[in-house]
């Protein structure tokens, strides 16, 4: 037999594809900034609004101060007392109306590019968490992962919100006052206000630095603290079989108290940037209202200069009181956005070739040939594995635990790709065609199987979306599941709880194989299907299964042999190697490997039996 050498691609078998490492907070923004081009018109109207709301704030204190020096009136001109103040109030009323207006029309514009980038980048998450290999998912946090995405989410929300609506908008308003301040009146006063600025800023972006640390820290530990509580209500019976509600209470409270203590170091560096910010608006404050007051007592300044300094101080200063904040949000919004777009850039481990064609079946011929394969580097699953399976006819796979039987109806539906040989049907190898394709081709009887919290005709209609109620009827009558659930109040509106709890494992393996047998593919999987089944229902089962997969080609895994008799072929491997097949007959004949396992499940057999009618009987005698 010919012998392929093993190979392992980096980033393939044997590690997970690593995390992408974190990226500056500009690659961030540019990474984002895609999404909002595709709403660049709706981005140009909103700034425009942005200026025009600026300008109307800025206009505000300027009318103040004329408003102030009009009052300033001479006896005897009582006309224009009645004229002149009316009509700047009513001037300064339009203003402020202004402001709000275009504030509002601002976030209107805004608000549909601000929802649509958060959906488009939310959708690919989603959709390439889907095309991501089973590694992947067999080794994520889900309650971490899934914080991840939220606060990637809100995080498009928030760098929108800040930047565009405090951030930009202080900076012009910033940019507007220094202008005035500096043409109308001495330059001194555009120096202590830029001085203040750049003191205040400084100070800000250094201690928010300093003090990211602390919240990042205090995220981890959320997440840390989340993941554990899904983990432990996932397993709910779990904990509840071992009593250990009180364990699973003080490892949740040992993560709370370490989130605890990460929140109070948080807060009480919070304090410090507030009272510094505090300190240096105060000084410039009294420094600016000193030279104005000096101002007004020379002569050179008026009233309303002394209101509309004060008036753009006011302005300028309440905006900047939040930028701690502000700062602290964006930096934590970068990176929770950064988090989300990691997860996104995780490389595909099995992934389709640009251009790959579909799958075309003309018979669904299955072949494994010199397949070698191996999850972990050090721990190789199949060692030149080769078998057929003809088109319409049904092969059996047998064996202890670990001996690599589940790993074929893997790496037949291609959630990961060999290392060494191929896998081919009709001829087509399976890494060169897409991998919806081969999908579609194919159906699975799972032997752990997991269904929605939803009704249980969803459940079956899953198996193919938008089939009606007929054919979910017709299809659970030949799974024999339809009597219980007619018998149950909801009928087929019954919900099967979080992954089918509500379900006893055997209603659980009957819904899947009607979800399957509605699929009706080419190509059947049963990978050990009627393991949570008792015998009875066993062999009402295995008549269905057996009818279901006439004329189509069929990958049978199991370990009860009394399923598998009626197999073209049977396979025994062990240790990732085929060590005997044939027919049933001549397995037993040739008194190896599988004549041993025959006999054994031939001796546990009646015992089991003894035990099942003991049961049954116990239950239909009353106690006395």
């Amino acid at each position: 037999m010919r012998r392929v050498a093993m190979s392992l691609p980096e980033g393939e078998a044997g590690s997970s594809s690593q995390p992408p490492k974190p990226r500056s907070d500009w690659a961030t923004l540019r990474r984002l900034l895609p999404y909002l081009w595709h709403y660049r018109l709706r981005v140009a109207v909103a700034l425009a609004f942005l200026v025009a709301a600026k300008l109307a704030n800025v206009g505000v204190p300027v009318l103040l101060k004329k408003l102030v020096d009009s009052l300033s009136i001479t006896p005897g001109s009582a006309q224009a007392l009645l004229v002149v103040p009316v009509g700047l109030l009513v001037a300064y009323g339009a203003l402020r109306l202004s402001t709000s207006l275009f504030t509002e029309l601002r976030e209107l514009v805004f608000a549909k590019a601000t929802e649509g980038a958060s959906r488009r980048i939310s959708l690919e998450t989603f959709q390439h968490l889907h095309a991501l290999s089973l590694r992947f998912h067999l080794e994520r946090q889900t309650g971490g992962m899934t914080r991840d995405i939220e606060r990637g989410t809100r995080a498009v929300h928030t760098l929108i919100s800040y930047s565009l609506y405090s951030i930009f908008p202080t900076l012009i308003e910033v940019g507007l006052v220094l202008t005035l301040l500096a043409l109308q009146f001495d330059p001194l006063f555009a120096w202590i206000t830029a001085a203040a600025l750049v003191l205040y800023i400084a100070f800000t972006i250094t201690v928010t630095e300093w003090r990211t640390q602390f919240r990042k820290q205090m995220n981890e530990l959320d997440s840390k603290a989340h993941t554990r509580a899904i983990d432990s209500l996932l397993n709910y019976e779990t904990v509840k079989y071992f009593n250990n509600e009180s364990f699973e209470a003080r490892r949740y409270d040992e993560s709370l108290e370490r989130l605890r203590k990460a929140a109070l170091k948080s807060q009480t560096t919070l304090s410090v940037l507030n009272t510094g910010q505090q300190l240096i608006i105060a000084t410039a404050l009294i420094a600016m209202l000193w030279r104005a007051t000096e101002g007004v007592v020379a002569g050179t300044l008026t009233l309303g200069d002394l209101v509309m300094i004060n008036a753009f101080m006011i302005q300028l200063y309440i905006p900047l009181n939040f930028l701690g904040v502000i700062y602290r949000e964006i930096k934590q919004a970068l990176t929770d956005l950064d988090k989300m777009f990691g997860l996104l850039e995780r490389e595909r481990e099995v992934a389709d070739k640009p251009g790959a064609p579909e799958l075309r079946i003309e018979g669904a011929t299955v072949r494994f040939e010199h397949v070698d394969f191996a999850y972990e580097r050090d721990r190789p699953i199949l060692h030149d594995v080769s078998f057929e399976i003809p088109a319409g006819r049904k092969v059996a796979v047998v064996g202890p635990s670990g001996s690599g039987k589940s790993t074929l109806a893997r790496l037949l539906f291609r959630f990961y790709d060999v290392q060494g040989g191929r896998i081919t049907i009709d001829g087509q190898d399976l890494r060169e065609v897409t991998q919806g394709s081969v999908r579609r081709a194919i159906g699975i009887v799972p032997q752990d199987t997991v269904l929605f919290n939803d009704t249980i005709e969803y459940n079956i209609a899953y198996g193919q979306p938008g089939a009606g109620r007929e054919q979910v009827e017709a299809a659970a009558r030949a799974a024999h599941i339809h009597g219980f659930i007619a018998s149950t109040p909801k009928g087929y509106d019954t919900i099967v709880g979080e992954r089918g709890l509500k379900l006893s494992g055997g209603e659980k393996q009957r819904v899947a194989i009607a979800r399957t047998l509605l699929k009706n593919p080419p190509i059947l999987v049963f990978d050990e299907a009627t393991s949570a089944l008792d015998s009875a229902n066993e062999r009402a089962i295995q008549a269905e299964l057996q009818s279901a997969a006439r004329n189509k080609t069929a990958l049978v895994i199991a370990h009860r042999l009394s399923t598998v008799v009626d197999a073209h072929e049977i396979l025994v491997m062990e240790a990732g190697r085929i060590v005997e097949r044939g027919s049933h007959a001549s397995l037993l004949a040739r008194s190896g490997r599988y004549a041993q396992m025959w006999r054994l499940q031939e001796a546990g057999a009646p015992a089991a039996e003894a035990v099942a009618a003991g049961s049954a009987a116990a239950v239909a005698t009353p106690p006395l």
